[in-house]
């Protein structure tokens, strides 16, 4: 029970193994997220983080009975600033993290789905923010999933809290693709290995200049991004990547 990593070559995958509340994100499941992912975050050997479920689904959100025993007011606030926590910590990190999704991602379990970078799925995934049916709106989800589809599919999930399919999930937006459940894992590791062949530190400053330039005006992205440019210029690896193509060979990244 809890939350566990299997590292291999280049890539960590963290399990939430809490399979008797459909993997919530308990206050304790969230605490060893935000520790493992700070973790390894900083740990040279990975270059990929995986998130997974373990048992019949992904995540089934905030632990309901884990809720109602809370009570006061300051705890439910804990409870989502954490949660928000480590999202934001996902998004901001180094490393590109990869959803991988079977069974359902519901409430803030949607949420972490959305916050990954990429995103991927067996063909029955179901996904959801179904707190309009327990009185209680997907206020924290709908931060992260409202920045991936656009407002009218949103607000309709919000709103009926029914789920949706993978397929439709695919088609606006908020995971990259689909495929049958035996073959998930093998495409996920697929992906995630071509992402790690790239120069780590590459990979480091895109990923930070995306979802900063996202933020801002036009002329101001433009700005930023050509200060990020040259900052990458200036790196070792990008001197290396221009002379590997012009000599048609492959690149040796130093990571520098």
């Amino acid at each position: 029970m809890g939350v566990k990593v299997i590292n291999q070559k280049d890539i960590s995958r963290i399990i939430i193994d809490d399979p008797k509340t459909y993997n919530s994100l308990s206050f304790k499941n969230l605490k060893d997220l935000i520790k493992v992912i700070k973790k390894l975050d900083k740990d040279n050997n990975t270059k990929v983080i995986i998130i997974e479920g373990a048992g019949k689904g992904f995540s089934a959100g905030h632990n309901l009975k884990e809720v109602k025993s809370l009570k006061k007011k300051k705890n439910y606030q804990k409870l989502f600033n954490l949660c928000s926590k480590l999202m934001l910590l996902i998004v901001e990190g180094r490393k590109p993290v990869i959803a991988k999704v079977h069974g359902a991602a519901y409430a803030a379990g949607c949420q972490l789905v959305a916050s990954c970078d990429l995103a991927f799925s067996s063909r029955d995934a179901l996904f959801s923010t179904p707190g309009v049916n327990i009185g209680l709106f997907c206020s924290t989800p709908m931060v992260a999933v409202s920045r991936k589809i656009k407002r009218k599919p949103m607000m309709k999930m919000l709103l009926t809290g029914e789920p949706i399919s993978a397929k439709y999930a695919k088609e606006i937006g908020l995971i990259n693709d689909f495929f049958p459940k035996s073959k998930l894992n093998n495409e996920v590791l697929k992906i995630a290995k071509k992402i790690a062949s790239k120069s780590n530190l590459t990979i480091k400053i895109g990923k930070q200049t995306f979802y900063k330039q996202l933020e801002m005006p036009l002329r101001k992205a433009y700005a930023y991004t050509s200060k990020m440019m040259t900052k990458n210029m200036m790196a070792m690896d990008a001197k290396e990547g221009i002379t590997a193509f012009l000599e048609k060979r492959r690149p040796v990244w130093k990571n520098k």
